[in-house]
């Protein structure tokens, strides 16, 4: 029992050492947020990113909404005018 325990002792000591003479460490990945290009919606004021975006087009232009309300509050306002 003795011989075994002394086994395991000297393992763990073995793998600590190994442990403490590695100086090679894995790069961290990325953990913070992304910068997203976002956009700023024209009736409300929003901001929005072109994933989460309703896009329209005015004059062949792409316009960035927050909501379909929005980009029919926008085309309704041009109709006015």
């Amino acid at each position: 029992m003795r011989l075994l325990i002394w086994l395991v002792l000297i393992y763990v000591g073995i793998k600590i050492f190994k442990g403490i003479g590695r100086q090679e460490k894995e790069p961290a990945a990325p953990t913070g947020p992304t910068k997203e290009e976002t956009f700023q919606d024209p009736v409300c004021g929003v901001y929005v990113s072109e994933d989460d975006a309703v896009i329209g087009r005015v004059d062949g232009e792409r316009v960035y909404f927050c909501s379909m309300a929005c980009l029919e509050k926008y085309r309704a306002g041009l109709e006015q005018k």
